[in-house]
């Protein structure tokens, strides 16, 4: 049998993006904008995505992978939305598994603070 273990960690990533809140929320919240940045791309192929954007709400993302060291086995992304305070915050419970395995389960917290003309978002895990 394998022993699982837990790793406690929390992390703070910050990006400018030269866009208002409401512009940049828009990319978290509406369902073809999200897929196409965050579930499209190189290293993995698209099964399916699917999208409920409000408190309570799901997101579930599959994706084949095709590079690497885990190419052939299944990813699956699965989020909950916590709280959302438009044009301002979301936080997100999700759990990433990769195969078989649970490799990851976090809470996040995305902050949009405006900036003049600009956006500062602050995603802390």
């Amino acid at each position: 049998m394998v022993e699982s273990t837990v790793t406690y960690e929390s992390f703070t990533l910050a990006r400018e993006y030269p866009h208002s809140p409401e512009k940049v929320f828009r990319n978290f919240s509406d369902p073809a904008r999200k897929r196409k940045w965050f579930a499209e791309g190189e290293g993995s192929i698209l099964q399916s995505f699917e999208m409920d954007f409000r408190v309570g709400g799901k997101e579930t993302g599959v994706f084949l992978m095709n590079h690497g060291p885990v190419a052939g086995l299944v990813c699956r992304n699965d989020s909950w939305y916590m709280d959302i305070v438009e044009n301002k915050r979301i936080v997100i419970a999700y759990t990433m598994t990769l195969g078989e395995n649970r490799i990851s389960a976090s809470l996040s917290t995305i902050e949009l603070l405006p900036q003049n003309s600009k956006t500062l978002l602050r995603f802390t895990e």
